[in-house]
């Protein structure tokens, strides 16, 4: 029976006045103000011969070379293999940048992260890290999951109100010998884009909300919100606004369900630690002649100019100013490429690591970048291991979306946008159910 140490740790995240936000093309924006602190969490897991990091932060992305710096620094400092540190994002959109970009604008003008502020960042995720390694005590702990869901108003697929989601909440509750609650990490599949573009204020969106619920239900413990495969998930047809007070509504009804599960948790000290970690290739794909690319933008924008002039639905204009902006992209980067210019989120994060933690007889898949729930739902169908679940933008970035097949025959926003094939997700869970099945 092993004796399961634990450290946590947390640590605010938030930028400087002025600096950049990230997350939504085509609109640059400088905040104006903090409305809600960001931070950066850690759980250590130590069972007595594996040790594990797991850090969660409420920013867009984090580069793979980032990541890497990271892990080389505590690994030196404390005895942790730099492997077993998984670091991954919320992906609100609401936040600094901290990783190359894919938006036209940014590419255009050749803007940069504020290198202060990752700096900065990276620093503060060392000593998360040796923080939270530090303070280690004897700990018991469990994971399950619940629903939330479209019967909660809370969803799901932004191309289709009908299509496939992943409403589970999968959450994972630690307490020490006395029985107080010290930490819990919850993963869910939804774009934190309830606060939308014409916002200039620095917020996490409504996974803050989600922390805010556990500050009055659970106020000592240290809160953690991780992205499930969300690329093709928000709250599109399903929010009541885009506003502050319905991101508080989405965030309290995630919480409710999490902190139910926890207060029904079964917890245990006897819990082994895995971690097994493979690198992959992912395909990039062929951009289109640059006269096709015109012509595709001409096609788009027409059509989005027309549904406006007849003052079609929201979400109809949404959908076809998505489509335009993602045909916009994809002719931005013939030309950036034409000029001789690199894409840092291309040069930078391939290839792919997929990294799998198993804690006892769980297994969470963490993978880097933006993904299509299709894709994380096959890896939890075909897992070996019953209790499975995803965590994406790990590790690193991707040079856009991991879409589907059907995503890239309808020319979506999504396969605009990115550099990779319809086959990258694919190949993602190829070497996530592999490694799986070597640790079964």
């Amino acid at each position: 029976m092993s004796l399961l140490k634990a450290g946590v740790s947390i640590v605010d995240i938030s930028p400087k006045k002025g600096i950049e936000l990230a997350g939504y093309p085509h609109y640059l924006r400088h905040n104006t103000g903090i409305h809600d602190t960001l931070y950066a969490s850690c759980i250590f897991l130590d069972d007595g011969t594996t040790k594990l990091a797991i850090v969660c932060m409420d920013i867009l992305f984090f580069s793979k070379v980032y990541v890497e710096k990271v892990r080389s620094r505590v690994s030196s400092k404390i005895n942790i293999p730099a492997e077993n540190i998984m670091i991954s994002c919320s992906h609100t959109h609401s936040g600094p940048w901290a990783s190359g970009r894919l938006d036209l604008e940014g590419l255009e003008r050749g803007l940069k992260p504020d290198m202060g502020y990752v700096l900065s960042l990276k620093d503060k995720l060392v000593n998360l890290i040796t923080c939270a390694y530090s303070n280690a005590f004897e700990a018991k702990i469990g994971i399950d999951k619940g629903i939330c869901g479209k019967e909660r108003g809370i969803g799901g697929n932004r191309r289709d109100p009908d299509g496939l989601t992943d409403p589970e909440v999968w959450t994972v509750g630690i307490k020490d010998k006395k029985d107080n609650w010290r930490a819990a990490l919850v993963k869910y599949s939804l774009h934190p884009t309830i606060i939308h573009e014409e916002s200039t204020v620095v917020t996490a969106d409504y996974t803050g909300y989600i922390r805010r619920y556990f500050a009055k239900t659970k106020p000592q413990m240290i809160f953690l919100f991780a992205q499930g495969t969300s690329g093709d998930q928000s709250t599109r047809y399903f929010r009541k606004g885009q506003t502050f007070k319905e991101a508080e509504r989405v965030g309290f009804e995630i919480g409710k369900v999490a902190d139910n599960i926890l207060n029904s948790m079964k917890l245990t000290s006897d819990m082994l630690i895995i971690v097994k970690s493979a690198e992959t290739d992912i395909e990039l794909r062929k951009l289109p002649a640059e006269e096709a690319a015109e012509a595709e933008v001409t096609k788009t924008k027409k059509r989005l100019e027309k549904l406006r002039k007849e003052n079609a639905s929201y979400i109809e204009i949404q959908n076809a100013n998505l489509k335009n902006l993602g045909a916009e992209c994809t002719l931005g980067y013939i030309r950036l490429k034409n000029k001789g210019i690199d894409l840092e989120l291309e040069v930078n994060e391939l290839p792919a690591e997929v990294q799998v933690i198993g804690i006892g007889d769980s297994r969470i898949v963490a993978i880097p970048g933006e993904i299509f729930v299709e894709f994380g739902l096959n890896i939890q169908k075909n897992s070996p291991f019953e209790k499975t679940f995803v965590i994406t933008l790990a590790n690193g970035c991707l040079p856009g979306y991991a879409y589907t097949e059907e995503a890239y025959n309808k020319g979506e926003y999504e396969a605009g946008t990115s550099m990779l094939t319809a086959r990258s997700g694919d190949i993602i869970v190829k070497t996530a159910l592999r490694l799986l099945e070597e640790i079964r």
